[in-house]
C-alpha cells in the first residue's frame, strides 16, 4: 500500500507548474531543501539565464559507486485540452492521482525523494544518486548539462534507472528523436513573372518530398526491430509555413521534420541525405538569385537507447519490480544520453505513457505502491551479483 508521505510528496510536486516554458526552480529548491534537512548537499547546474536548474545529489557519500535515479522535472502544457479538473489540482479519486506530470514523471521523483532517508541508512554497497533535470520535454537539454557536470566532477555512476512510465516493466530500448527546421530563401516576383523568381515553397516541397521518400524507404526496406509498435525508423514533416499571397511567388518558406530512428539505424546519415539533396537544388536556384538557398537548424537530437536484458541494472530492475520480462518503448527518454556517457541504463517507472500528455493525466495508486516497493527494495539490496 502506498504510504501517505509518498502520496503527499507526489501531490506537492504535481501542484507546481513546471511546464517547459516556465521555470522549474520551485520544484528544484523544494527537493534541495528537503534533502538539506537530512544533511544531503545538492549540486545544481543552471541554464544560461539561471531560470532553470538540474539537481544532482548523492545519498551514501563515500561508497565506491552509485546508482542514478533519473527524472525530468518539466511537463508539457495543457492549453486547448479538455480537462475535467484543474491540471494542477493533484486530485486523488478512484484509486488514481490526477494532474499534469502525475504519470510523466513527477510521481517517480516524489517517491524517490520520499525514500531519501532509507537510502542514507542503506547497507547497500552503492550510493544512490538523484538526477533531476530540466527541459526534457523540449529536447533533453538539461540532462546534457548534468551529464557534462558529472564528467567534470569525476563522478562515475555504476548504473542509471530512468523512471519514465513503463508500468514498472523494465524497458531496454527506445527509438531516437531528431528534429530539424529548414528555412528556404527564394526570390519573390509577381506570379506572372515566375521565370524571374525562385519559388521558396516549391523548393521546400521538393525536400519535403525527399523526406517522405525516405520514410517509405524505411518502411519497405529497413530490417525490422521486433518489439516496437512500429518496427522500423520513421520520418515525417510536422509544420510548413510560406507565402504571403496567391499572386506573389513566395520568397520564404519554412518547415520542420523529424526522424525517429531504430537503435540499429543511423540518424546522422538520415540528416546528411536531406542536406545533400537540398544542396543539389541550390545551383539552379542561385543561377536566378545568388542569395537563395537552404538553411537548416537543429531543434533537438535525442539519441536512441539500446540496453540489454543481461545488464546488471536490468536484472536489478526486474528483481525490484517483480517483473521477469522486459519491454521496448516507443517514446524518447534521457536513457540514450546516459548510455552514451558510458553508464549502463534501464527505463522503469510507474504509470503508462498512454496517460502522459493527455487530458486528465493520471497514475494509479497501485502503480505508485509498486514504485514505492521498488525504492524500498533498492535500499535493501546487499549485492548486485
Amino acid at each position: 500500500m502506498l504510504s501517505a508521505h509518498a502520496l503527499e510528496l507526489a501531490q506537492t510536486l504535481v501542484r507546481m507548474n513546471t511546464v517547459s516554458q516556465n521555470s522549474n526552480l520551485e520544484l528544484i529548491h523544494f527537493v534541495r531543501d528537503t534533502l538539506a534537512k537530512l544533511g544531503v548537499a545538492s549540486r545544481l547546474t543552471f541554464n544560461a539565464d539561471r531560470t532553470k536548474a538540474n539537481l544532482f545529489a548523492t545519498l551514501g557519500e563515500g561508497k565506491p559507486a552509485g546508482i542514478i535515479l533519473s527524472g525530468h522535472t518539466d511537463t508539457v502544457p495543457w492549453t486547448g485540452q479538455n480537462w475535467s479538473m484543474d491540471p494542477l489540482s493533484a486530485l486523488v479519486r478512484d484509486g488514481k492521482l490526477y494532474g499534469r506530470g502525475s504519470a510523466d514523471m513527477k510521481a517517480f521523483i516524489a517517491i524517490a525523494v520520499a525514500h531519501a532517508e532509507g537510502f542514507l541508512n542503506s547497507k547497500a554497497p552503492f550510493a544512490v544518486h538523484f538526477a533531476f533535470s530540466y527541459d526534457e520535454e523540449v529536447g533533453c537539454f538539461g540532462v546534457k548539462e548534468l551529464i557534462a557536470d558529472l564528467r567534470d566532477a569525476g563522478t562515475k555512476p555504476l548504473a542509471c534507472i530512468v523512471g519514465e512510465p513503463t508500468l514498472m516493466v523494465p524497458a531496454i530500448a527506445h527509438k531516437g528523436v531528431y528534429r530539424y527546421k529548414c528555412c528556404v530563401r527564394g526570390k519573390e516576383a509577381h506570379s506572372s513573372l515566375t521565370p524571374h523568381s525562385v519559388n521558396a515553397i516549391e523548393m521546400a516541397a521538393r525536400v519535403v518530398g525527399r523526406v517522405r521518400d525516405m520514410a517509405e524507404g524505411f518502411e519497405q526496406h529497413e530490417a525490422r526491430f521486433e518489439g516496437f509498435d512500429v518496427p522500423f525508423s520513421t520520418a515525417s514533416v510536422g509544420q510548413f509555413h510560406g507565402g504571403i499571397a496567391d499572386n506573389v511567388v513566395p520568397r520564404d518558406a519554412e518547415f520542420r521534420y523529424e526522424f525517429r530512428d531504430l537503435p540499429t539505424a543511423n540518424a546522422a546519415q538520415m540528416q546528411a541525405e536531406v542536406l545533400a539533396y537540398a544542396k543539389s537544388l541550390e545551383p539552379a536556384m542561385k543561377k536566378v538569385a545568388p542569395e537563395s538557398g537552404f538553411a537548416f537548424e537543429t531543434i533537438c537530437e535525442i539519441p536512441s537507447f539500446l540496453g540489454s536484458k543481461d545488464d546488471a541494472v536490468t536484472r536489478l530492475a526486474q528483481q525490484l519490480s517483480g517483473e521477469t520480462g522486459t519491454t521496448l518503448v516507443a517514446f524518447g527518454t534521457e536513457a540514450g544520453l546516459f548510455k552514451q556517457a558510458g553508464i549502463p541504463t534501464v527505463v522503469c517507472g510507474p504509470g503508462s505513457i498512454q496517460q502522459a500528455h493527455q487530458p486528465d493525466e493520471f497514475v494509479s495508486l497501485e502503480q505508485l505502491a509498486r514504485c514505492e516497493a521498488f525504492m524500498q527494495g533498492l535500499a535493501a539490496v546487499e549485492s548486485l551479483d
